[in-house]
C-alpha cells in the first residue's frame, strides 16, 4: 500500500517491453517500498498514448526499459523531458553499461538502475529524486477547463462557433484541445468537420467507469491539432446520465487543457447540467427579434435556476451593422452584459466548411474569432472555478 513507508512511495507509469526485466523489477519493490507502479505499458507508446496516460496516472515517476530498444527509449526520454509538469525518469537495463548509462543521461533520464536492481541503489535513487522534486511542492496538478457553448434559440450557429473557437484555443495557446458534441438530437460537428466515425459521446458515456487511453484514442477523432468527440450519427431520444457524464468531463479535464463543448439549445436539461459543470459558457443569440426575446427568457430562466450572470456570457452572432443596433442596447434587451459580437461572414464560413478547416486570421470572422479565443484564454489566472456555485445549482437541476 502506497505511504506505508517512511516516505511516500514514488508513483510509477512502468514502460517495459521487455518482460522478464518488469518482472524482476516487480519482485523487487515489495521489499524497497520506495516505488510503486500504478500503470503499466508493454510496449513503447505513441506520444499521443503516452500523453493520455500520463495524464490519467499523474505519475512521478516513469520507469523506462532501454533495453529493448534503445534508440527508441532515449526518443521517449527526450520526450518526456520536453513535458510540463516535468517527470522524472529512471532507465531500466539488464546490465550497467557505461556507454548506455552515459546516452540515456545525456538523452535526459535522472537515474539508472540495472538488474537484479539493488534495493540500496532504488533507495538511493528514489532519495535524489525526491531532493528534485521539494522545490515543486505539492500542489494538486491543474486540471483542464470547459467552455461550453449554447444557443437561445437552435439555428443561431453555436455549433459554428464552438469548432472555430477550440481551433483558436488551440491556434493562440498551443494546449490540448478537445471539442465535444452533445448536441443528441441535432449536432452538426461531425459533418461540418467530416467526420466519418462509428463511434460517439454516448459510446465514451457507456464506458465512463472503464475510461482508459486506449479506449479514449478509439472513440475520439483528430483533425487538424484538435481531438474530436462527435455526437451520435442519428437523432435520438437517449437520456445521459449525469453522473456517468460527469466522469467523462471529469476524465477529459485531466487528458486536455481546453474541452469546448457545443450543447443543445440552452432550455434543454443537459445544457442546464452542463452549464452547471462548466468553467465558461457563452450563450449564442443572433440579433433578430425573435433569437433576442428566446435570449432573454433564457437569461430569466437561469436566474430562477440559481445561477449567477458571473456563469454564463452572451454572445450576438451575425450581426449587421446595417441593423443599427449597438452593443448597449442589446444589453438593454437581453438585460446581461454582452461578451462579444461576431460579423455575418457568409463567404468565410462557407469556405472553411467546404474545407473542413479553421476560419482564416485574415477574415472579418476570423479575426473576431481570435479575438475571442484570446480573451477566454487570458482569464484562466483571473477565474477560478467556484465549486460552491457548482453545489448549489445541481439540485435545482435534478428537479428540472
Amino acid at each position: 500500500m502506497r505511504g506505508m513507508g517512511k516516505d511516500p512511495e514514488l508513483a510509477v507509469l512502468l514502460i517495459a517491453p521487455d518482460r522478464d526485466l518488469a518482472r524482476q523489477l516487480q519482485s523487487t519493490l515489495g521489499e524497497t517500498r520506495v516505488f510503486q507502479v500504478l500503470s503499466e505499458l508493454k510496449a513503447y507508446p505513441t506520444h499521443q498514448t503516452l500523453d493520455l496516460r500520463l495524464r490519467q496516472v499523474q505519475p512521478d515517476v516513469v520507469m523506462l526499459d532501454v533495453a529493448s530498444d534503445l534508440d527508441a527509449a532515449t526518443e521517449l526520454i527526450r520526450y518526456i523531458g520536453s513535458l510540463q509538469p516535468p517527470v522524472h525518469v529512471v532507465a531500466l537495463h539488464t546490465a550497467k553499461d557505461s556507454d548506455t548509462v552515459v546516452r540515456v543521461l545525456r538523452a535526459g533520464a535522472h537515474e539508472f538502475l540495472a538488474s537484479p536492481f539493488d534495493p540500496d541503489n532504488q533507495r538511493e535513487a528514489a532519495a535524489r529524486i525526491r531532493r528534485m522534486r521539494e522545490p515543486e511542492g505539492t500542489s494538486a496538478p491543474e486540471f483542464g477547463r470547459i467552455v461550453a457553448f449554447s444557443a437561445a434559440k437552435p439555428g443561431s450557429g453555436a455549433s459554428t462557433l464552438a469548432i472555430q473557437t477550440a481551433f483558436g484555443l488551440r491556434r493562440v495557446t498551443g494546449k490540448r484541445v478537445l471539442l465535444v458534441d452533445l448536441d443528441l438530437y441535432g449536432g452538426s460537428v461531425a459533418f461540418n468537420l467530416k467526420i466519418n466515425s462509428p463511434y460517439s459521446v454516448l459510446d465514451a458515456v457507456e464506458r465512463s467507469e472503464n475510461l482508459d487511453p486506449a479506449l479514449w484514442s478509439g472513440v475520439t477523432t483528430n483533425v487538424s491539432g484538435i481531438d474530436v468527440l462527435a455526437g451520435p450519427e442519428a437523432p435520438g431520444d437517449e437520456e445521459i446520465e449525469p453522473n456517468r457524464l460527469h466522469d467523462v468531463l471529469e476524465y477529459a479535464r485531466m487528458l486536455y487543457e481546453w474541452v469546448v463543448i457545443d450543447l443543445p439549445s440552452i432550455f434543454h436539461r443537459l445544457s442546464l447540467f452542463v452549464l452547471s459543470e462548466s468553467d465558461q459558457c457563452l450563450l449564442v443569440a443572433t440579433s433578430e427579434l425573435p433569437s433576442l426575446h428566446l435570449a432573454r427568457r433564457a437569461v430569466g430562466l437561469l436566474g430562477q435556476l440559481g445561477f449567477e450572470k458571473t456563469r454564463y456570457q452572451m454572445v450576438v452572432n451575425r450581426l449587421n451593422k446595417k441593423d443599427g443596433i449597438s452593443g448597449p442596447d442589446m444589453e438593454k434587451i437581453l438585460a446581461c452584459p454582452v461578451f462579444a459580437t461576431f460579423p455575418n461572414d457568409y463567404y468565410a464560413l462557407h469556405r472553411v466548411v467546404t474545407r473542413a478547416e479553421a476560419l482564416p486570421a485574415d477574415s472579418e470572422l476570423g479575426r473576431a474569432l481570435e479575438t475571442v479565443a484570446n480573451r477566454i484564454a487570458g482569464q484562466v489566472e483571473k477565474e477560478k472555478r467556484t465549486a460552491g456555485a457548482v453545489v448549489a445549482t445541481k439540485p435545482v437541476l435534478s428537479q428540472t
